[in-house]
């Protein structure tokens, strides 16, 4: 069973930072692309970046280009997603994805002061 384990989110400042983390299970971890994906009642759902299996052609939405950095760790089969510079348009449940069909359970930011 495929299982992605989101966490890392909570409340933060503007200009603040938070890591995501998406712990990964149940497939080779190390074979997939894999994605953050945000939602919120405003924006709706958006790809904030991904990257392919090994590491290379990153994607940013241009929203977060600069200051969202995706990396992974296959050893670890784990996915993260540091964000840097957080603004209140940044709030969201992010979700760690694995193509269109496998997501995690998410997990909350909040940026407000």
């Amino acid at each position: 069973e495929v299982q992605l384990q989101a966490s890392g989110g909570g409340l933060v400042q503007p200009g603040g930072s938070l890591r995501l983390s998406c712990e990964t299970s149940g497939f080779t971890f190390s074979n997939y692309p894999m994605s953050w994906t945000r939602y919120s009642p405003e924006k709706g759902l958006a790809c904030v970046a991904s990257l392919y299996a090994d590491g290379t052609n990153i994607y940013y939405t241009d929203s977060v280009k600069g200051r969202f950095t995706i990396s992974r760790d296959n050893a670890k089969s784990t996915l993260y997603l540091q964000m840097d510079s957080l603004s209140a348009e940044d709030t969201a449940v992010y979700y760690c994805t694995m193509g269109p069909n496998y997501w995690g359970q998410g997990t909350q930011v909040t940026v407000s002061s």
